[in-house]
């Protein structure tokens, strides 16, 4: 069984493409491709499932037409549409040292001592970062994510301890 810790969120499917059971999938991060993945975990009614590929091709630079083992037709495919995706942290290609910002959703920012809450999702849409972070009172928060607030990325805690302004919190 997959375990949610294990995984973490690159991207969701979309509608069917054609009647041969090939899907389109919008994703944050190009993982899959850079590493030669075999399957990816899609959370289908709640169950995180591996569904290994067959085949698949870009459309774009956020967009693939994906074709999973078994699925061979427009309903089959159809079943799969809105689900999220998913990708083994095993799996991934961090031996640069470095994580990418789809690896991070999910981590617990820490300031000062104190928790501030989780990232939600980080919105690179723009040359400032920022990360999405839902706080323990349900509130959602934009901090951004610049190298000089960034104090520590502890991967195995899953948490970010960053020196924040004061009053940033408060906005």
């Amino acid at each position: 069984m997959i375990k949610p810790e294990e995984v973490y969120r690159i991207g969701r499917l979309g509608k069917p493409h054609g009647v041969k059971g090939e899907i389109s999938f919008m994703f944050d991060d190009d993982v899959f491709d850079r590493v030669d993945a075999d399957y990816l975990v899609v959370c289908v009614e709640g169950i995180l499932i591996p569904f290994f590929i067959e085949e698949y091709r870009f459309r774009s630079s956020e967009t693939a037409l994906m074709k999973f083992d078994g699925i061979d037709s427009q309903e089959q495919a159809r079943e799969l549409t809105n689900c999220e995706v998913f990708f083994p942290y095993a799996l991934t290609d961090s031996d640069d040292g470095g994580m990418t910002m789809a690896q991070i959703v999910g981590f617990s920012i820490v300031d000062s001592h104190q928790a501030v809450g989780t990232i939600t999702s980080v919105d690179d849409s723009t040359e400032n970062i920022l990360f999405e972070v839902q706080t323990a009172d349900n509130r959602t928060i934009l901090i951004p994510a610049v190298p000089e607030f960034i104090k520590d990325i502890d991967e195995e805690k899953r948490t970010i301890t960053m020196d924040l302004p004061g009053g940033l919190l408060d906005l």
